[in-house]
């Protein structure tokens, strides 16, 4: 129903000429709608089978769409996340929420927004999970995989700027990270950081290429296929300027890691 349908049927209603039963399941019918995007079909299940909720990819969604999609998550409980979220969508919504939500927050460097249902409690971080840039190019990129980690509850490190062009800079942060489930290296240019981070550390490590680069870099592929030729073992990639899918797989890890350990302690104390 949009606005002038609204005023027609509010102003036929003062005049007598339609009744109240039939105005208020013509706006009922209007804020299912608005709850349920005809082109959207909501999976409350996924968190039961997977872990974590639904994701919200942003590119080719309006604002409006994406707003009912959160509140509908919001209302059955889960937290809700957004990818790839312009500024202008950002802002409405924040606006959307702003009167009845104070956690709703907008990265524009990231480009996602998050918001909590206002009934959720802020439990302990489980796992742990760093996330490494070559340089602060790599940022944008490295920040969506540092909310997705957020987002799932893990704990975070963030190690900027790190690149092979400075060898000597990397081993000073070893104590920082040595100790994660999971490292994220985002790095565009030859890529070469997964492949000397994987030299340091016992865990997974998740190359993410990003288009960063000249020419020859061909907008990440050159990136993409030297971290696939890596030769240190415990290297694994996800597509090019993939921060949320480099950061979802290094949450899993991590907070799965997390649970193994609480489940061990928890068995010590008694």
């Amino acid at each position: 129903m949009n606005q002038d349908e609204l005023k027609l049927m509010t102003a036929r209603l003062l005049a007598g000429e339609l009744a109240h039963e039939d105005f208020l399941a013509g706006m009922s019918a209007a804020l299912e709608a608005a709850a349920n995007p005809p082109a959207v079909t909501l999976d409350f299940d996924r968190q039961r089978r997977c872990g974590f909720p639904e994701v919200v990819y942003g590119e080719g969604k309006s604002a409006t769409t994406i707003a009912a999609i959160i509140d509908k998550l919001l209302a059955s409980g889960v937290r809700a996340y957004a990818t790839r979220i312009s500024p202008e969508k950002g802002e409405f919504l924040l606006k959307h929420l702003s009167s009845r939500n104070d956690t709703a927050r907008y990265n524009e460097l990231a480009q996602v927004f998050r918001a909590d249902p206002p009934s959720l409690k802020a439990a302990e971080p489980k796992g742990k999970v760093a996330i490494i840039t070559a340089g602060t190019s790599d940022l944008p990129v490295a920040e969506e995989a540092r909310e997705t980690v957020e987002w799932m509850g893990v704990g975070c490190v963030m190690i900027h700027d790190v690149g092979v062009a400075g060898p000597h800079r990397l081993p000073l942060r070893l104590p920082e990270f040595i100790d994660s489930d999971a490292v994220v290296c985002v790095a565009g240019m030859e890529a070469a950081l997964p492949s000397i981070v994987g030299g340091y550390v016992p865990c997974p490590v998740i190359g993410v290429p990003t288009s960063v680069g000249y020419g020859a870099n061909f907008g990440g592929v050159a990136a993409l296929l030297s971290m696939l030729n890596s030769c240190a073992a415990n290297v694994t990639v996800v597509n090019i300027n993939a921060g949320f899918k480099g950061g979802y797989l290094a949450g899993l890890i991590a907070s799965r890691a997390g649970e193994k350990l609480a489940a061990r302690e928890a068995g010590d104390d008694n």
